[in-house]
């Protein structure tokens, strides 16, 4: 059994109860096949970086899963004849990560990206500018 990543977009047009609904079929997959669902995570509705099937907006939602070949295949080929789905991707990973995503943490939690000026190169140049 391999461990895999699966993040997938719904149509915005369906409710959260049926966005749960979908995820909870797709699990039952997994499932039936042998396989383990390690963590589920619903990133909410999110703007789309462009159109998808005329959506500009999909729920997101990310799935740890636990599965051989032949369940993967047949989940995949279930999320392909879902006119629900807009896209999905399924990723093979080493390990389960027992804390949020990147995505559930809250802005605060996030790593701090440094500001403009913090390197060294730029330092320079804004001591520069202010001494002119």
């Amino acid at each position: 059994m391999r461990l895999y990543e699966s993040v997938l977009i719904a149509r915005q047009d369906i409710s959260t109860s049926q966005v749960e609904a979908l995820v909870d079929e797709f699990s039952a997959i997994i499932t039936n096949g042998g396989g383990s669902i390690k963590k589920k995570e619903y990133w909410g509705l999110r703007s789309l970086a462009y159109r998808i099937k005329k959506n500009r907006k999909g729920h997101y939602v990310m799935l740890n899963i636990e599965s051989d070949n032949a369940t993967l295949a047949e989940y995949e080929r279930i999320m392909g004849l879902n006119e629900d789905i807009l896209r999905f991707m399924n990723i093979r990973i080493e390990e389960v990560s027992e804390e949020p995503s990147i995505m559930m943490q809250a802005k605060s939690e996030r790593s701090e990206r440094g500001s403009r000026y913090n390197n060294a190169d730029n330092a320079g140049a804004e001591k520069t500018s202010e001494e002119a």
